[in-house]
């Protein structure tokens, strides 16, 4: 079950960084994006420490655990004032199958993406948004790997009410070896206090030839200052009898 490649959290309430401009914020957690374009000169480093799949499902009447672990790592710099170049990297990975007693493990690497996003200029202090095109390049070793590459144009648009409180919605469009897939995640950004700052999504998605996937996640953010934050996130599957969730902390600095 491939729900939680899906399962994205994006960050809707983050630190800003006025020193370089005021509407940027880092895209962690997860793999979504926000509507901030990293300023001309500057590099955002945003990493996973780090990101934890568990998968629970029935083969044959047989109860199979797997357990991954993987240190994502997603760069980011400007290009322009509202274009941006990013490069990704799923990172070493390690997963752990327990079935019938027996278990069976492996590491390797992941793989990798380039995207460019593009801020669109709706001429309104509250409402923002951005697409992005991106390209992730299935070179990672065999049990951590997309296998086949993947192409993808993304939108994301948010409406900021107030200090306190923020909208957005991510649609997400995706061609595999000509099967498609799309992606909506409605999210609520707000602010805790002091800080820290919160985050609420639902994810559905619908792949060709495939049943629809749901899920439901939740994070927090902690800004250290006004270049980097720590990030917490946990996620949950809704589909079928299977148990899915994810979770796991990250690190963000602009310098």
């Amino acid at each position: 079950m491939n729900m939680f490649k899906t399962l994205t959290f994006i960050l809707a309430a983050g630190a800003t960084v006025p020193t370089f401009a005021a509407d940027f914020s880092f895209d962690r957690p997860g793999s979504g994006f926000g509507t901030g374009i990293t300023p001309v000169g500057h590099l955002a480093w945003e990493q996973g420490l780090p990101t934890a799949t568990y998968n629970e499902t029935t083969v044959d009447g047989v109860k199979e655990k797997t357990v991954t672990l993987n240190e994502d790592v997603l760069l980011r710099t400007g290009l322009t004032k509202d274009l941006e170049l990013q490069l990704g990297w799923q990172g070493p990975a390690w997963y752990q199958t327990k079935r019938d007693g027996k278990k069976v493990h492996d590491n390797g690497l992941g793989d990798i993406s380039i995207g460019l996003k593009k801020a669109i200029d709706l001429d309104d202090d509250r409402l923002s948004m951005a697409i992005l095109a991106q390209a992730l390049i299935a070179t990672g070793n065999d049990e951590f790997t997309e296998h086949d590459d993947i192409y993808s144009l993304s939108s994301a648009v948010a409406y900021q009410y107030s200090d306190l409180l923020q909208t957005s919605i991510t649609m997400k469009y995706e061609v595999q070896n000509s099967d498609w897939a799309v992606t909506a995640i409605p999210t609520i950004g707000y602010k805790i206090t002091g800080k820290w700052s919160g985050y609420s999504e639902f994810v559905y998605r619908k792949a060709e030839s495939q049943d629809y996937e749901y899920g439901l996640g939740t994070g927090v953010i902690y800004a250290i200052n006004d270049r980097a934050q720590l990030d917490a996130s946990v996620g949950v599957g809704l589909n079928g009898d299977d148990k899915n969730y994810k979770g796991g902390f990250g690190f963000s600095y602009l310098f």
